[in-house]
């Protein structure tokens, strides 16, 4: 499960990594990272898909967030046995343990 997400997430870093730092146009020389080429990237993408380049981090945002909305899904169903058995663990604790001690 780990090599899954590495997989999810490596993609995810170097995305948002490269769009965080060429929207703030930081670029130390590098001309990917400049807010020139994020706007023609965007403008591009925005044209293929006909839709506004303003749109388009939004509604790569969205995906990521079901993406990794079916990744924590996939997770916990693998561990649904522990998940369960920690959180029966958690509520006997709570719930049954005196509130005042005897003295």
């Amino acid at each position: 499960m780990r090599y899954v997400f590495a997989i999810w997430a490596l993609p995810l870093v170097i995305f948002w990594g490269w769009f965080g730092l060429s929207y703030y146009d930081m670029n130390f020389g590098y001309v990917m990272l400049t807010r020139q080429v994020h706007d023609i990237l965007f403008g591009l993408y925005g044209e293929m898909l006909g839709l506004d380049a303003a749109t388009i981090p939004w509604l790569v945002a969205k995906a990521c967030i079901f993406d990794t909305l079916i990744i924590m899904a996939i997770w916990a169903f693998r561990r649904r046995k522990l998940i369960a058995a920690r959180f029966r663990a958690m509520r006997e604790r709570y719930s049954d343990a005196p509130s005042v001690p005897n003295a």
